[in-house]
């Protein structure tokens, strides 16, 4: 049922679009879920930090706020992610001053809803200090069994809120094993827009992508060393020339040739950035999706856009991937390297009745699964305590 009560909320989190990234992606298919719903969503981020892209200071549409914050150093997340100190030290000051002053000239804020570590810290100092109810979201696993010491700040730190919302039962748990209080934690899956993601007719995106009859591979991802697009390079020079690799990612040409070590076999395409509305033509010209992730993947938004439009995916067995691709629309890789991406993507191409059983269930496993009733349930957290 949908929230009928119309609700102001704060959203603060350092990373929001244009920058790029599941979680991004998550936020903006939730901030206009509740503005379309009737909801006052304001947004407290930074500009982009870890992509080249200007984006508005301020950008204001119905029902919808956003504010970014200019802040300092380019890519200086994923260096500081192994450290969360540091980490905090970098991008806690900036939201936390303006997130505050923004709630002193907006009393009428009814939520407060943060995502991730850094936030939910800015969060916690927030409802103590001005006493508004408040939900967090943990969108990954922290490998908190090799970081007893961060399992137990961040629990402290959840246990302030009114509400925990998590991407899967493994998060859950994880943070249960720290002190985390069990009943205030929800499980919340994300979605993705099924009128757009969907099944199209694979022989005419190939040939509007200009793929012809080729049997592709596909990547999507962020040209950084732990999403894993050397790996798949590898791979592609070790398996038949008749299989086809295609990379859309972030970054120039230039950058994706340090990460395939300086050269390219003839298989292998460099596409680069692709419009978030064309996703879905290469998600369905692709015969696979290949998630070659090389670190402890959260609830990645790849596969689940690729399932919907009926492509199989062979995914890293880390992280949360393990809860988004089941034996019956792909496979997990472990170990996740080129000579295992390789032989499993080479299985595939030899058995194309395989591929085909595991497309028609990927369309219905997707269909059923990551539907905007998933977003009902964060909605409803928000009347918690408000």
């Amino acid at each position: 049922m949908t929230c009928k009560t119309q609700l102001k909320i704060l959203m603060v989190s350092p990373f929001f679009r244009p920058n790029i990234g599941g979680v991004e992606t998550h936020l903006s298919d939730l901030t206009n879920y509740l503005s379309k719903n009737g909801h006052k969503v304001f947004v407290m981020t930074y500009q982009p930090l870890t992509v080249k892209v200007k984006a508005p200071s301020a950008e204001k549409r119905r029902n919808l706020e956003i504010y970014r914050i200019k802040w300092f150093g380019y890519n200086w997340f994923y260096k500081l992610e192994p450290y969360p100190p540091l980490e905090l030290l970098y991008l806690a000051p900036g939201l936390l001053f303006y997130s505050f002053f923004f709630m002193l000239l907006h009393r009428e804020i009814d939520v407060i809803h943060t995502h991730g570590f850094v936030a939910s810290f800015v969060g916690k100092l927030l409802k103590v200090v001005l006493r508004k109810s408040a939900v967090a979201s943990v969108h990954t696993t922290y490998n908190l069994d090799t970081r007893p010491v961060l399992g137990r700040i961040f629990a402290w730190i959840l246990n302030s809120f009114d509400r925990v919302l998590v991407v899967s039962d493994n998060v859950k748990y994880e943070l249960m094993r720290y002190g985390l209080d069990p009943k205030k934690v929800v499980v919340f899956t994300y979605w993705a827009n099924q009128g757009v993601f969907r099944s199209l007719d694979k022989d005419e995106c190939k040939k509007m992508v200009g793929w012809g009859d080729k049997f592709v591979v596909l990547f999507v991802g962020r040209l950084i060393e732990i999403k894993g697009a050397h790996v798949l390079v590898k791979a592609a020079r070790m398996i038949d020339g008749n299989i086809h690799f295609a990379f859309i990612t972030t970054g120039t040409y230039e950058d994706f040739l340090k990460i395939a070590g300086g050269r390219l076999s003839r298989n292998i395409t460099h596409i680069g950035s692709v419009d978030y509305s064309k996703l879905n033509l290469y998600y369905n010209a692709a015969d696979v999706l290949a998630v070659p992730s090389q670190y402890v993947e959260g609830f990645a938004r790849v596969p689940l856009e690729a399932m919907l439009c009926g492509t199989p995916v062979l995914a890293s067995n880390v992280g949360l991937l393990p809860e988004v691709v089941k034996s019956d629309v792909g496979e997990l890789i472990d170990p996740p390297t080129p000579e295992e991406f390789a032989r499993k993507i080479t299985y595939y191409y030899k058995n194309p009745k395989k591929l085909r059983n595991l497309s028609e269930n990927c369309v219905r496993y997707a269909r059923k699964r990551f539907t905007t009733d998933n977003a009902k349930v964060i909605e409803k957290e928000y009347l918690v305590k408000t």
